[in-house]
């Protein structure tokens, strides 16, 4: 297998007058886990159907394993799984009734790992697929992907609808996935998930590739969210270094601060009397919001 598993370059593509990708850039690493990340919009999924070869790129160029996904589609998915957001399957069937076909279509798949996986996302594979939630149509396309032994993975906001006890399972094997050398593209919303499972990150914006790198690396996007309440008032907030988008009315702080620079400013408030402090990691909106505000238009 090749070091680089996808490679996307200056990819275009636009629906009518609206362009959805303009100038993508994407690299992902045989091996690793990769978040994608990005509102909604803002060309994720339009690059993945790329990759999939579902839809062809205006300009730029797309390689899965070294080849076109365009030419190649047929070929190159025997090497993937792709789960979307969106889940559609067939509501006559049962779940596993759709697992024993989504099976097939693979060629076949390690039944005890499909009953595995099963009993871990607590499927109950005799329901039929109308009876079933959001959640649980999620469960089949994951437990369907995870069953099958193939070297790139490629999720859509995998767990849109699971509850926090399934999401964990999903990040569990995902995990799983990377110890055992396969690659995964995993498309996001939830900061938490791709901080846990993911080696590095790519942010998008309006169709471009922003950001790339570890999360722990991309320091101005991680920002401790602060609000602290002191008995007497602050003064000389200016002159902390890593301190930023301060509002300060005379009693209540509100800010932003680098991990490096926490220290500095408790101390800070301590000198003031801290009546009450709520300390956050930002929120993925947040982090868009704040490169999306500093980034030219």
């Amino acid at each position: 297998m090749p070091d680089t598993v996808i490679e996307a370059t200056s990819l275009a593509k636009s629906f009518g007058s609206a362009p959805a990708l303009d100038g993508l850039n994407l690299t992902v690493r045989a091996g690793e886990v990769h978040g994608f990340l990005g509102p909604n919009g803002s060309g994720k999924t339009t690059t993945l159907r790329i990759l999939l070869g579902m839809l062809r790129a205006d300009s730029g160029e797309a390689r899965l394993f070294g080849s076109d996904p365009w030419a190649e589609a047929v070929a190159l998915h025997r090497r993937l799984v792709y789960v979307p957001g969106e889940v559609a399957l067939w509501p006559a069937l049962t779940g596993g009734e759709t697992l024993d076909i989504l099976g097939r279509l693979r060629g076949g798949v390690d039944g005890n790992r499909r009953v595995q996986l099963i009993e871990r996302f607590d499927l109950d594979p005799t329901k039929k697929v109308s009876s079933y939630s959001k959640g649980n149509r999620q469960k089949v396309a994951l437990i369907a992907a995870l069953a099958a032994d193939v070297e790139l993975y490629l999720f859509d906001e995998p767990t849109d609808g699971l509850d926090p006890l399934m999401a964990e399972v999903f990040r569990e094997e995902t995990m799983l996935l990377r110890d055992a050398g396969r690659t995964v593209l995993l498309s996001s919303h939830v900061l938490s998930e791709v901080d846990a499972v993911c080696d590095r990150v790519s942010i998008v914006r309006a169709g471009r590739t922003v950001e790339t790198g570890r999360l722990s690396d991309l320091r101005h996007l991680q920002r401790l969210a602060i609000v602290v309440q002191t008995a007497h008032e602050l003064h000389g907030l200016e002159d902390i270094p890593g301190l930023h988008d301060i509002d300060y009315d005379g009693s209540i702080l509100r800010c932003t601060v680098e991990a490096e620079s926490l220290n500095d400013l408790m101390t800070h408030l301590s000198a003031a009397g801290i009546v009450s402090l709520e300390s956050r990691p930002p929120t993925l909106e947040e982090m868009f919001l704040r490169y999306y505000n500093r980034a030219p238009a």
